[in-house]
């Protein structure tokens, strides 16, 4: 069986942090994901996902990210159920997160006021519960890109091949005999 999740999202809201009762921390939060196609008036609707992140990645991702802030999660669903106070079953499905990124640096998502970047200019910082401890292996300034010197052909031209079914330029040149069929 599979059971895995990755999203790129915007934070709805800051993570609430609490510790449970022997003193785990837990922090919940719910990630905004754009839909990859448009609705009928032309705008891309979002699904909002709620998730849930344990131990010191639940301290770290309060500490670093804030509401707005793009990041990348990965992690299993999960779905449970509780009786609530009218004695009512109630089901929860949420991811459970095992690692998280930061994908725009914080000058950009202050600057952007939410307009992505497209040109690279991120920093990342990766979280990861391996031995549970905060991993920044950056070689680069707080303030600064990963990309140093020229920040020309950082996105790749998809428009060369934008009709992959059209004509080819040149003929193929394949006869019967090279045809497996």
């Amino acid at each position: 069986m599979i059971n895995n999740v990755v999203l790129v999202g915007r934070l709805t809201r800051d993570a609430e942090l609490r510790y449970t009762q022997s003193n785990i921390a837990v922090a919940t939060f719910t990630l905004a994901v754009n839909r990859p196609f448009k609705n009928e008036a032309g705008e891309r609707e979002a699904d909002f996902i709620n998730c849930v992140i344990w131990r010191q990645l639940a301290e770290n991702l309060v500490n670093w990210a804030k509401k707005g802030s793009l990041i990348g999660v990965t992690g299993v669903i999960q779905t449970r159920s509780y009786d609530n106070q009218q004695g009512q079953r109630v089901y929860v499905t949420e991811v459970v997160a095992s690692n998280f990124q930061l994908l725009e640096s914080r000058n950009s998502q202050q600057n952007n006021q939410g307009h992505q970047d497209h040109h690279g200019g991120y920093q990342q910082q990766g979280y990861s519960n391996q031995g549970s401890s905060f991993q920044n292996g950056n070689s680069y300034g707080q303030q600064g890109s990963f990309v140093e010197g020229n920040t020309t052909n950082l996105v790749p031209d998809f428009t060369r091949d934008n009709n992959p079914f059209g004509r080819p330029t040149n003929p193929l040149d394949i006869s019967d005999d090279d045809l497996p069929f």
